[in-house]
């Protein structure tokens, strides 16, 4: 199988890359993997636990052996956590091994999403709106270096935005395999 069968999903937390990658999965018969879950399963550790223990420094190197342990498989569909592209070894290589799609909402709309979520590491924080708009600065740039596809999912209605995930993937695979006049 080819080395770019893998579907990785990449962008802020709380735009929905787990729950749209299940879904993907499902439909597109692929295995599914929340990065996360697979360093919490591997640990024996939550990512909160990880992150007082070992700072988010340890994090970042676990979640980067993670990813290319899990990248050397295909046909899969992946959810990264939002900071995995902090790594550029780990940007070079989810291009080598996957179509890199982009999810994108604005901080705002992080912020609503995320409003009573208390188990993340980096929103542990006073200035949670602001936090967020810290973090979409620093990586938004690198989503988008990235990224194979971007979908602004901002102003998408809910029921909308799974047709047009497929669709936005269909239609990159189809350009790149269709023959050049």
């Amino acid at each position: 199988m080819n080395a770019r069968s893998n579907l990785i999903l990449i962008g802020p937390m709380g735009v929905g890359k787990t729950t749209h990658g299940k879904w993907l999965a499902r439909h597109l018969e692929k295995t599914f993997i929340d990065l996360d879950a697979y360093i919490e399963n591997r640990t024996g550790a939550s990512i909160v636990d990880i992150f007082e223990l070992e700072g988010e420094a340890g994090f970042r190197k676990r979640e980067s052996e993670a990813l290319a342990a899990v990248l050397a498989d295909n046909d899969q569909v992946i959810a990264t956590g939002g900071g995995a592209v902090l790594n550029e070894g780990n940007r070079q290589l989810m291009r080598q091994r996957g179509l890199v799609v982009h999810l994108h909402i604005p901080p705002e709309q992080q912020l609503q999403r995320l409003a009573n979520d208390r188990k993340r590491p980096l929103l542990q924080h006073e200035d949670r709106a602001g936090r967020l708009q810290q973090l979409y600065e620093v990586r938004t740039p690198l989503y988008r270096d990235c990224a194979d596809i971007s979908l602004d999912l901002s102003r998408m209605p809910m029921s909308k935005i799974r047709p047009h995930l497929l669709q936005a993937i269909t239609e990159y695979r189809t350009e790149r395999t269709a023959p050049h006049a």
